[in-house]
């Protein structure tokens, strides 16, 4: 038959606080990857920033700015 219920409650604690840190332990991985993809995103920005910049530059000298 099954098992006595006092032996059930703890099995199945132990079964769940195992699956929550394995949940945590996933969270630490994707907060790292996001911080990662924030960085990168970041030196894009500041990259995409410098070259409009220089694009600007290059329609001044050009004479093909807005006025």
């Amino acid at each position: 038959m099954v098992e006595n219920p006092e032996n059930l409650v703890p099995t199945y604690l132990r079964r769940l606080d195992e699956k929550v840190d394995r949940l945590a332990e996933d969270m630490r991985e994707v907060k790292s990857r996001i911080g990662i993809l924030e960085s990168q995103y970041a030196n894009v920005s500041n990259r995409l920033d410098r070259l409009d910049e220089r694009m600007g530059r290059i329609e001044n000298r050009l004479g093909l700015a807005d006025a």
